[in-house]
């Protein structure tokens, strides 16, 4: 129990070290997580630990066991779940690929756009391919500068690959509908 206690102590010290940044990035949510679990492991023994002694109730070990079981379940599945889809290349959660088009569209000159495709390169860093149709040609590199800033600061998106096309031909992602 002493070992444990002094675990519980570490472990949350650990986690409390990781909890600022484990919002914004898969790595240290899952640092921070592992940290949170251990702690509640230890935490989980000192409790089983007393009861025991107190009461001799040798069925509460297996019991805690479970429910610590069940919180580290609960507390990881969105960990996993933004693991997989940043693994298979899926717009991540926080972008909202609506606006993105809405702003797209509403830059000067755009009379439409396809092939937009948003992914995580990294679980920090977000990127962006898209063919916008400008019928004047392309606009110069101020545009594209300030299209790709507004991406950055307002959108997340670190990467952006433009592809300016004037609509005199038929362009189509063969994974389109």
């Amino acid at each position: 129990m002493v070992v444990a206690a002094i675990g519980v102590v570490i472990n949350t010290v650990s986690a409390v070290l990781f909890i600022r940044g484990s919002k914004g990035d898969l790595n240290i949510r899952g640092a921070f997580l592992h940290m949170a679990a251990d702690a509640a492991v230890s935490l989980g023994v000192v409790a089983a630990g007393l009861i025991i002694m107190v009461t001799g109730w040798q069925w509460i070990d297996p019991l805690l066991s479970l429910v610590i079981v069940a919180v580290i379940l609960i507390s990881t599945w969105s960990l996993l779940r933004d693991s997989v889809q940043l693994s298979l290349n899926a717009v991540p959660q926080q972008i909202d690929l609506t606006a993105i088009e809405a702003y797209l569209r509403n830059r000067p000159g755009v009379d439409d756009l396809h092939d937009l495709h948003v992914w995580g390169m990294s679980t920090t860093e977000n990127a962006l391919t898209v063919h916008l149709v400008i019928p004047q040609g392309y606009p110069g590199d101020h545009f594209m500068d300030e299209t790709m800033r507004t991406l950055k600061h307002d959108f997340a998106i670190y990467h952006s690959t433009l592809q300016i096309e004037q609509g005199s031909s038929h362009h189509t992602c063969p994974l389109a509908k």
